[in-house]
């Protein structure tokens, strides 16, 4: 059995608008999983509980298939680095070069050459103050410093806000060759959907508190198919809604053609044939368009999810 590198039973975290939870999830180790959903779904609160620096009223969460009943061992804290979506204030005062020599401290597995090259691709001025910098380059030196302790667990929430397409790029090229070298567990959050197709092998989608499920990016693919259709009345529309109930979209686009999104189109092609119908075009629905489905509770067939006894 694959090891986990993230298990939530149960966990519930009550905020003043909503409750996040209950999350019941697994994340496995050496993959990609990326966090989706609207502003205030819950997900930087997710990374927030993962970190510790929020706490469930209800619930356990295991780090690496392990249960720590109080706060996480600093041998544990030292195998996690997170990119948040604002940057610490605490630091603005420093230089690149002060910020990095402070967080090299906390972390034995500190790789101060690997941190100099990432800063020199990503051209990360050392000795201006990080206030100073514009968001684009405090983005970067946050991305080159959380790699450079080699960590076992990286969480990033929204790492492209600020960068401008050529250093998306590289951001992107770096995290992709950083996981398959170390086969480092990477938890995004990220509201790119360019970034989640990249680089993700999961994604879990979360929407009003509540997690929707789990499926494998490369899954999701494929499930929708919108279809155009010879109908010439109603009455062939409504025998399309009939044959397919959990059609979506189902509407006339001109005098003698129908539109519909249909799930496993290859499964029911054959059946639109008996039909006589014929289908004049189709085309597969992008990743957004998947997801918006999905939080309308038109989703994929999801991973199956332990569950707490």
């Amino acid at each position: 059995m694959a090891q986990q590198a993230i298990e939530l039973r149960n966990v519930c975290k009550k905020r003043k608008a909503q409750t996040i939870g209950p999350l019941n999830l697994d994340i496995p180790a050496g993959y990609v999983t990326a966090l989706v959903g609207q502003n205030g779904s819950g997900k930087s609160t997710l990374l927030h509980m993962l970190l510790q620096l929020a706490f469930p009223e209800e619930g356990e969460i295991r780090w690496f298939e392990q249960r720590y009943p109080d706060l996480l061992p600093l041998e544990v804290r030292q195998q996690i680095a997170y990119v948040a979506e604002h940057p610490l204030a605490e630091e603005n005062w420093w230089t690149a070069e002060e910020a990095a020599r402070f967080r090299s401290g906390w972390y034995p597995n500190w790789d101060g050459d690997y941190f100099e090259a990432l800063m020199e691709e990503f051209e990360v001025p050392r000795d201006q103050r990080l206030s100073k910098m514009s968001k684009g380059q405090r983005r970067k030196f946050e991305i080159a410093a959380a790699l450079a302790p080699h960590p076992r667990l990286l969480l990033l929430d929204e790492p492209s806000s600020g960068l401008d397409p050529f250093a998306w790029k590289a951001m992107i090229a770096r995290l992709q060759e950083h996981m398959e070298r170390e086969g480092t567990t990477i938890i995004i959050s990220s509201h790119i959907i360019e970034e989640v197709r990249r680089l993700a092998d999961y994604i879990v989608l979360m929407h009003r508190g509540q997690l929707l499920g789990m499926a494998e990016k490369d899954s999701l693919f494929g499930t929708w198919t919108e279809i155009w259709v010879n109908a010439e009345s109603a009455e062939e529309l409504e025998e399309l809604r009939s044959e397919f109930p959990d059609a979506q979209r189902v509407a006339m686009e001109s005098a003698d053609t129908a539109s519909l999104l249909i799930q496993d189109f290859h499964k029911k092609e054959k059946r639109l044939q008996d039909l006589g119908v014929k289908v004049i075009k189709s085309r597969s629905l992008e990743l957004d368009e998947i997801l918006s489905l999905w939080t309308k509770g038109h989703g994929p067939i999801l991973m199956d999810q332990k569950r707490g006894d």
